[in-house]
């Protein structure tokens, strides 16, 4: 993290990694942090993890993306079956608090998000990580849940400089980005520059990650990770946004 003159930067990465099956079919989490560290980024927001899963190898995957990062994980389990979890994490060096962690409405495969604050010296920056569901019925409850008391409308949330981060499972024309869209500012479109699309990997046609950014965010830059080894490593492409904080 570097700064510049009345602002302060910071990078901020949301990947869905696919339980860390690449397109080979291997389950290699060191490949996935290979891709997150070459981005260099400072908060790393992650999808669809696999803790303790036997279908790829009882790993916990968190634990070892954090740990070959030097970072710590704060990881949520949507799905959470005796010693098998799957879900969604924060990592970082900087410093942080859980502010909350938990289940969205879901009436098909469940699914949650996680909100931490980052210290940035004296400043906070609060950072919610989801991956909404694949039904539109799921996506407009979650969303809805999203931006009630326990989450974005919370007094420690709700205007503070923030980032909503994530695998929404919807496009630009959808409601849940619509919706978001009243609230904060898709960071791709804030820097003058075509809007990457993250997924299918190998071959990208739709836009369903996203980063949104409160409105006293400036965004530097915000691109979509495309190199051979992140085509390789998961089914999505992550999707990079350096953010200016005013000092």
């Amino acid at each position: 993290m570097e700064s510049a003159v009345g602002s302060r930067r910071v990078t901020v990465l949301t990947y869905n990694v696919h339980s860390c099956v690449g397109a080979d079919r291997k389950a290699d989490p060191h490949r996935i942090a290979d891709v997150i560290a070459a981005t260099g980024a400072d908060i790393v927001a992650l999808q669809e993890l696999d803790v303790g899963r036997q279908r790829t190898g009882g790993i916990d995957q968190a634990n070892v993306i954090a740990s070959l990062l030097k970072m710590e994980a704060h990881f949520h389990p949507a799905l959470h079956v005796v010693e098998e979890k799957y879900g969604d994490a924060i990592m970082t060096a900087l410093p942080t608090r859980l502010m909350n962690a938990g289940p969205l409405p879901s009436l098909g495969e469940q699914r949650g998000a996680l909100w931490v604050q980052v210290e940035l010296g004296s400043q906070r920056l609060n950072v919610l990580n989801t991956h909404l569901g694949l039904r539109s019925f799921d996506r407009a409850a979650q969303i809805e849940a999203l931006l009630g008391d326990d989450w974005i409308r919370n007094s420690e949330f709700h205007g503070h400089p923030s980032i909503v981060c994530g695998d929404f499972n919807a496009v630009p024309s959808s409601l849940v980005y619509k919706t978001l869209g009243q609230c904060f500012r898709d960071a791709q479109l804030l820097t003058g520059k075509k809007a990457g699309k993250t997924f299918p990997s190998r071959f990208p046609m739709v836009r369903l990650d996203h980063i949104f950014v409160s409105p006293d965010l400036d965004v530097a830059r915000c691109e979509v990770v495309n190199t051979p080894n992140s085509a390789r490593a998961s089914d999505h492409l992550p999707l990079l946004a350096e953010v200016l904080l005013a000092g």
